[in-house]
């Protein structure tokens, strides 16, 4: 009982060590990543119960109950589904042993600890998923004034001074031109693959 108590003091109960790239075939997250699809890991943390799998396109979390079972939980978070948000990095203190990084994926908070020693390639990682938290934010930001200006043009066209005829066919050519121009404003600012910040902060 001491021993656990002394363990949660000091921050030990379930440190995590970064994987290195020639053992990721080792981990079971592996298992999970769809490289069908080119989707690659970039980092990956694992504790005695868990494993957090970073990739180009989503967070990977093998979710063990405790460090005895057997049992898992998978959850996949793609980026595009899932905001980042909340990034923040928690340096040790004098006696701790551990640092943490935390984040909210969607609704969902998220906290890693990892060991002290570590604190290197953790700030790589604090600085991947900072700017993908702030790209995010802004296509958003872009998006949701995309979305707001077509609104307004059809508000204008519906209080314009024209025939019926005129006015739907106005409508028509709005609405198919909005749908086209919101698809492509979708594609360049809805991204889903973060490979190439990875390979920025990460494998630079």
């Amino acid at each position: 009982m001491f021993k656990k108590l002394a363990s949660d003091a000091l921050g030990l109960s379930d440190i995590g060590r970064i994987i290195g790239p020639e053992d990721y075939d080792k981990t079971d997250a592996d298992d999970y990543v769809r490289h069908e699809d080119d989707e690659k890991i970039y980092f990956l943390i694992k504790t005695k119960a868990d494993e957090y799998c970073f990739t180009n396109l989503a967070l990977i979390h093998v979710n063990g109950e405790n460090a005895a079972s057997s049992k898992r939980t998978l959850n996949r978070y793609p980026y595009s589904q899932y905001k980042i948000s909340d990034v923040s990095l928690e340096t040790a203190g004098k006696i701790d042993l551990d640092i943490e990084i935390k984040f909210t994926l969607g609704k969902e908070p998220l906290s890693i600890d990892v060991h002290k020693d570590e604190i290197d390639k953790l700030k790589d990682l604090y600085k991947a998923l900072l700017f993908i938290a702030e790209t995010t934010h802004e296509n958003a930001i872009i998006t949701e004034m995309a979305g707001e200006s077509l609104a307004k043009a059809v508000t204008v066209l519906q209080h314009s001074r024209t025939s019926e005829t005129k006015l739907a066919e106005q409508y028509k050519e709005l609405t198919e031109f909005g749908f086209d121009w919101l698809k492509s404003i979708r594609e360049e600012y809805h991204e889903k693959d973060f490979g190439d910040v990875f390979e920025k902060y990460i494998n630079n």
